[in-house]
């Protein structure tokens, strides 16, 4: 259950203490202490008009630039949790003589005109709750990732930001206390609308408090058209509200992650840490967040992020090559850089923009493309029914996973400086040919079924043979090898292996006797390109939970889902990975890996509605 929670008043919080609000456009992160610390402009990759997250050590000053901070004179006690069933969020706090404040925060997302209104647009309604607290409001957004302010002019009721885009404050606050940070009694509500460079021509309280409602409204509405397990309700509503919010819906594009360059792990004496910048789309964390959400019977995500399939595979050159990660805009070059106006998390850099990844070969791709794309076929809710040249359009994609799966790639964990024969990517472009094969099927093409199957038929005959070590009585991370990794537990998942087949159970007893560290798990135990790993990866502990329970150890999964589950933060949230002594979350947040993992265990390790019947 995710409490409403409490923190003394510190400087800032080391840690990913960090809550979300967002409305599938504008998204921000808000600290333990009601700060903005973390937005992006005009979209989810843009330049951090908030940057104060990776501002390093000088992020803790009260002077700290690219953060948004309602500061209480005398502060000594904070609370924060979400409105039930939406991401806008409460936070209250309590000066030392006992007045107190509350300020709602939240982004504009409800149904307007016929479409869905979601601007680029940050509200912050502040009132008192008992006395009058005093108050002093810092708004001091940065451009170019820090390197200055953005310049700002200032009208009779509002302040204008100039950065990678304009955004205009408009308040019925002293425009005058907010320009010069001046501290203030708050003896009445006050209103701030962060948004585009627009007049407000009507009343901002008023339609704020609309606003609110409206907003609150569609998340609830939302929440109501889920099917949740029984057990873990609040965990895994909160969870599918944040993969919601990681979606870029005009494109339909499915970001892994809100920010860049949260180390996977804590680093000393101004050593290099491993940083990436996570605002992008993989199709492979796409697929298991539609994946997860289609369980819980959340068919816009999936019909929205089908758009963006279908104009992606439509790009796709004469090679057929496609590459695991793009932009929100279906951008293929997101050339990485390493921009030294930010010191990083904590201090600890570099920060990152953009990935390399998106130059790497990773085969299971084409696998993702159809597994995401397949249900489509069969899915009678869909207000887009897939026909005969939905699949026409598909099959150059299993074309490309039939060339390549015995041929090495960097595999899905991203490796560098290294390339093999995968076996998890080679099972995803089985994957890929098996599905084409259904779909056929379905649309009554029986040659095409025949075709798709056949070429199946080979893959696995392949994998089984190059990926299965006679030897060691187990599958193998790579052809012909003896290495482990945690993907072999998704074998069970894409329906290449039975649980109780006893090749896939010998590969699960190996797999958690090499990577299990305590209650967590490795992606793999082997040095990489920067090192040994230092962390666990949480998306990994939701795999092995799941192993758990298809082996017949359910009492032991649940307890260990439990243990995750206290993990989170006070959000309710994940990031990429943990430290092996499970006190501290590591890399980018809120990870939507890590939140399928909590959605897919949920739905697997609860209790039927039907035992409360």
């Amino acid at each position: 259950m995710i409490r409403n929670s409490v923190a003394k008043v510190s400087a800032v919080p080391q840690s990913l203490e960090l809550f979300p609000i967002g409305n599938c456009a504008a998204s921000a992160l808000i600290d333990a202490g009601g700060r903005f610390v973390w937005a992006c402009a005009p979209r989810v990759d843009g330049d951090p008009f908030f940057s104060a997250l990776l501002g390093g050590h000088a992020a803790a000053s009260a002077e700290a630039q690219g953060a948004w901070a309602i500061d209480v004179e005398g502060a000594a006690r904070v609370a924060q949790s979400y409105l039930r069933n939406t991401p806008v969020l409460r936070t209250e706090i309590t000066d030392a003589a006992g007045a107190r404040l509350e300020i709602l925060d939240f982004c504009p997302r409800y149904r307007q005109f016929g479409r869905i209104y979601r601007p680029l647009a940050f509200i912050r309604l502040v009132r008192p709750l008992e006395g009058a607290p005093r108050i002093r409001i810092a708004l001091r957004p940065t451009v170019n990732y820090g390197a200055r302010p953005a310049e700002r002019s200032t009208g009779s009721n509002h302040l204008r930001y100039l950065g990678a885009t304009t955004l205009r404050l408009t308040t019925d606050a002293p425009v005058s206390h907010i320009a010069e940070e001046r501290t203030f009694r708050l003896e009445a509500p006050i209103t701030m609308v962060l948004g585009p460079d627009e007049a407000f021509d009507t009343d901002i309280g008023a339609s704020a408090q609309r606003m609110l409602l409206e907003t609150t409204d569609y998340w609830r509405g939302w929440v109501r058209t889920l099917s949740v397990p029984l057990e873990w309700q609040e965990a895994v509503i909160r969870a599918a509200i944040t993969l919601k919010l990681c979606t870029y819906e005009e494109t339909g594009a499915i970001v892994a992650a809100l920010t860049t360059s949260i180390p996977e792990h804590a680093v000393a004496g101004g050593a290099p840490a491993r940083t990436w910048d996570y605002r992008y789309c993989w199709l492979r964390d796409a697929y298991y967040v539609v994946q997860a959400l289609n369980r819980l019977g959340a068919a816009d995500l999936l019909e929205n992020y089908l758009g963006y399939l279908r104009n992606l595979v439509a790009q796709v050159g004469a090679d057929g090559h496609v590459q695991p990660v793009y932009g929100v805009g279906l951008e293929p070059a997101l050339t990485e850089r390493i921009v030294d106006t930010l010191p990083g998390y904590r201090g600890m850099g570099p920060v990152r923009v953009g990935n390399q990844a998106h130059e790497h070969q990773q085969h299971d791709v084409y696998g993702q493309i159809v597994l995401s794309a397949v249900q489509a076929f069969f899915d009678e809710r869909l207000f887009r029914a897939p026909n005969v040249e939905d699949f026409r359009a598909l099959e150059p994609i299993g074309d490309r996973a039939f060339e390549l799966h015995d041929q090495p790639d960097a595999s899905l964990w991203e490796f560098r400086g290294r390339e093999a024969v995968h076996t998890y990517s080679s099972v995803m472009c089985w994957a890929a040919c098996d599905r084409l094969g259904n779909a056929a099927q379905k649309l009554g093409l029986g040659d095409r079924s025949r075709h798709w199957n056949g070429r199946a038929a080979q893959i696995r005959a392949t994998i089984e043979t190059r990926a299965w070590n006679a030897d060691l009585g187990r599958y193998a991370s790579t052809f012909d090898g003896d290495q482990l990794d945690a993907s072999l537990l998704q074998l069970v998942d894409v329906r290449f292996c039975a649980a109780d087949d006893p090749r896939m159970q010998a590969t699960m007893a190996a797999v958690e006797e090499g990577l299990r560290r305590g209650p967590f798990m490795l992606r793999y135990a082997l040095p990489d390109d920067f090192g040994e790993p230092k962390t666990a990866f949480n998306f990994c502990t939701f795999w092995l939970i799941e192993a758990l329970h298809l082996s017949g150890r359910t009492d032991e999964a649940r307890t260990l889902f439990e243990e995750m589950l206290g993990r989170r933060t006070r959000a309710g949230l994940l990031s990429e990975d943990i430290a092996f002594d499970g006190r501290e979350l590591w890399g980018n947040y809120p990870q939507t890996y890590s939140l399928v993992g909590l959605i897919n265990c949920a739905t697997l390790l609860s209790r039927p509605w039907s035992s409360v019947r």
